[in-house]
């Protein structure tokens, strides 16, 4: 596989929502546009009663954004643009009237670690590592920062944004909330999400639709919040320090 892709489906009212890259399963500006618009679709469509989020491959669920696209960024308003395009994944989500699964496969760096705190339950194998390492390249987790903090506290992504270069173990995320379960094996974790995905298939839609606004309804204002946040990392990005970091830690991988 060497082509990007989002791609959905649905049966038995169970809709996956499956993301690929072939760097880390990142997200270039058009895989965000394209999970935003799929997620937003599947939360519209009456043959949809749950969701789960997934990425391709065996390696790392998501390494955040993208650092060819990010290192081109050479005004604020392209900077903006890029990072609004992980505020609009974290609408669509908090949005979505169905409950999103998300199969947290391996490894979640900065916006990946924001798609497992956005999802409404998260479901790991172990080794699944979290890294929230945006202050290496000289920016910050802005965009994500509130709702990773929503799901495991200030103090934990405080913790996690400061020490950018410290893996905290898929135990640590479950502890602080970030996933719901941690299975030993990819097969327990997916015969969970089976179980999960298809108990709630069959419960209340109208239920389920109003205990999401219940469960995010400390979030209203995110519209504005997240697109002031993007605007922060889009500056940020512009600086010396953050272009001179990003080459070094492109070179890297």
């Amino acid at each position: 596989m060497d082509e990007e892709y989002v791609k959905s489906e649905t049966h038995n009212g169970i809709t996956s929502i499956e993301f690929y890259h072939p760097q880390s399963n990142s997200l270039p500006a058009k895989l965000l546009q394209q999970l935003a618009h799929e997620i937003h679709f599947a939360g519209t469509h009456a043959e949809t009663k749950v969701i789960v989020l997934k990425s391709a491959g065996e390696k790392s669920f998501c390494a955040g954004a993208y650092f060819t696209e990010l290192i081109a960024i050479k005004t604020p308003a392209e900077g903006l643009a890029f990072f609004s395009g992980f505020a609009q994944v974290i609408n669509a989500m908090r949005k979505c009237p169905k409950f999103i699964i998300a199969r947290i496969h391996g490894k979640c760096v900065g916006g990946g670690v924001g798609l497992a705190a956005a999802a409404d339950y998260s479901i790991a194998v172990e080794g699944a590592d979290i890294k929230l390492s945006e202050l290496n390249v000289g920016i910050g987790p802005f965009v994500v920062g509130p709702v990773i903090e929503r799901k495991i506290g200030k103090g934990a992504f405080n913790a996690l944004a400061i020490d950018a270069s410290m893996w905290r173990n898929s135990d640590w995320a479950k502890r602080k909330g970030l996933f719901a379960e941690v299975h030993e094996t990819m097969a327990n974790m997916d015969e969970s999400i089976l179980r999960l995905s298809t108990q709630l298939s069959h419960s209340n839609p109208e239920a389920m639709a109003e205990m999401k606004k219940v469960f995010w309804e400390d979030a209203a204002h995110w519209d504005d919040l997240l697109s002031q946040r993007a605007a922060i990392s889009g500056r940020l990005v512009l600086s010396e320090f953050s272009k001179k970091a990003i080459e070094k830690f492109k070179a890297k991988v």
